[in-house]
């Protein structure tokens, strides 16, 4: 499994889940990679992304089956990872 986490630096949620997502990967060996909505355009294009961040994208053999929008916690986050691990 591959997430891919799409923020801005002006983005509030984005720097909350930031702490999330520092403390998840320094619990787990998690296989991450950031993509910055006004740097990483052709990232955003290809995962349409909008302009609505955070996003968050769960891969599997490199193909999309789970995308969350926005915040949530430490434990939410957790369980969504759990969730796409038993699919």
């Amino acid at each position: 499994m591959k997430i891919l986490k799409f923020g801005a630096v002006w983005c509030p949620g984005c720097i909350t889940m930031r702490k999330v997502w520092s403390r998840l990967e320094a619990d787990y060996e998690l296989d991450t990679e950031y993509f910055d909505l006004d740097v990483d355009l052709e990232a955003v294009n290809k995962w349409d992304i909008g302009n609505k961040v955070p996003v968050f994208i769960f891969l599997k053999d490199g193909k999309e089956v789970k995308r969350f929008h926005g915040e949530k916690t430490y434990d939410e986050v957790l369980e969504i990872i759990n969730e796409v691990k038993s699919l």
